[in-house]
């Protein structure tokens, strides 16, 4: 089932401006499908942002970097479209601050976007295999990695570090905002849940009950950017966080800081007064969304 929402933009003058508005004028839209997937056994919903200029007759041939964004743990693929954060990009792109790229959000249940630990759910193996060029074969994708780069927020935050910090090749640029980076060792969080402490309910479907050490440090960033540390000096990374999150997830991002600049490995890091809110990832979305869009200005069409 596909449906298609659709926001006209125009803007009308005297002169050369009117002939502008028919060109610039057409249509910015949100597609919102689903694909079949042989991995998961299920079909997986996602959503894709398309600048008016895709659908223009002078830009049939053109091709677009795409920005691939990962929801939080109890979202789905429309959270972004439904809170605001489309709104969002398409008016960074009218003033003119980002240029024209695709905007992808897939739903990612609460997989952490990993395989889990039993190997039931094989979330990382159908994005990489399956998503990825499914998606960059229906749209006019950009190819190559400096064209690919991916966002997220919360266990979204936690899935881009993963998979851009694991595939370095794949990925020129990752953002986060307040990823679920937790500082406790499986050991800790296992000794937590024998002592009634709810983490391992949100992790156990993933990481295995009691957590898997091995599975868990196979995911983790922060081993990961140890692992390839010279490889993510040629990427561009952004994080930021609340200095209040609810989950302490600033502590986790400090850390990140820390561990990236004793690797040095080039990175951007920003923390922010607030919480693990929807009102804390609207007001620095742009700032992550802008960051991508400056590494792509270089990209020709």
């Amino acid at each position: 089932m596909k449906s298609r929402l659709m926001r006209w933009r125009c803007w009308f003058g005297l002169g050369w401006v009117v002939l502008a508005a028919f060109t610039a004028c057409a249509q910015d839209r949100i597609d919102c499908s689903s694909m079949p997937s042989k991995i998961l056994r299920r079909n997986v919903r996602y959503c894709v942002e398309i600048p008016a200029s895709y659908d223009a007759p002078e830009s049939k041939t053109r091709r677009y970097p795409i920005l691939y964004m990962l929801h939080g743990l109890g979202d789905d693929e429309q959270t972004l479209f439904k809170t605001g954060g489309w709104t969002l990009i398409e008016d960074l792109r009218k003033q003119g601050k980002i240029g024209d790229f695709l905007v992808v959000a897939p739903d990612g249940d609460r997989t952490f976007y990993i395989n889990s630990a039993d190997g039931k759910v094989l979330y990382s193996d159908f994005f990489l295999k399956e998503f990825l060029p499914a998606i960059e074969k229906k749209y006019r994708a950009m190819p190559g990695r400096e064209a690919r780069g991916i966002n997220g927020i919360s266990m979204g935050g936690y899935g881009a570090l993963r998979f851009a910090f694991a595939y370095p090749e794949l990925f020129s640029s990752v953002s986060a905002q307040s990823a679920a980076l937790i500082l406790e060792s499986p050991n800790d969080l296992n000794a937590a849940a024998k002592s009634g402490s709810p983490v391992l309910q949100m992790l156990a479907h993933v990481y295995g009950n009691p957590i898997s050490v091995q599975h868990w440090e196979a995911n983790d960033p922060f081993v990961l950017a140890q692992k390839n540390a010279q490889a993510l000096r040629h990427m561009a990374i952004y994080f930021n966080c609340g200095r209040s999150d609810d989950y302490g997830f600033e502590k986790g991002a400090a850390a990140l800081d820390a561990k990236l600049t004793k690797l040095h490995v080039p990175h951007e890091y920003r923390d922010y007064p607030g919480g693990h809110t929807l009102q804390y990832f609207l007001a620095h979305l742009a700032e992550a969304i802008e960051f991508h869009a400056n590494t792509w200005k270089s990209l020709a069409r």
